[in-house]
């Protein structure tokens, strides 16, 4: 019973840490999609400028790049919309 226990007080903190680093932090949230353009996009390749797709295309990108990157949707919409013009 003891092992049940502290293998159910492990696995649940261990939910609670992973769960909590998923959260974007203040400094994260705060930032323009200009920055998060910059920052992210420039990590792997030349950030493509704003006028090499449509605008239709964009969230297209937005989200084949969010799992090759690892952006959150808020990141991906906040570059998006400033690769959009909106």
């Amino acid at each position: 019973m003891k092992k049940i226990i502290i293998l159910f007080i492990f696995v649940m903190s261990g939910s609670a840490m992973l769960f909590s680093s998923c959260a974007p932090t203040k400094e994260i949230a705060d930032k323009s999609g200009a920055q998060l353009w910059g920052e992210n996009c420039n990590r792997c390749h030349n950030a493509p400028s704003m006028d090499q797709y449509s605008k239709e295309q964009w969230p297209i990108i937005g989200s084949h790049m969010k799992l090759k990157a690892g952006l959150t949707d808020d990141e991906v919409n906040k570059i998006v919309s400033f690769l959009k013009g909106s």
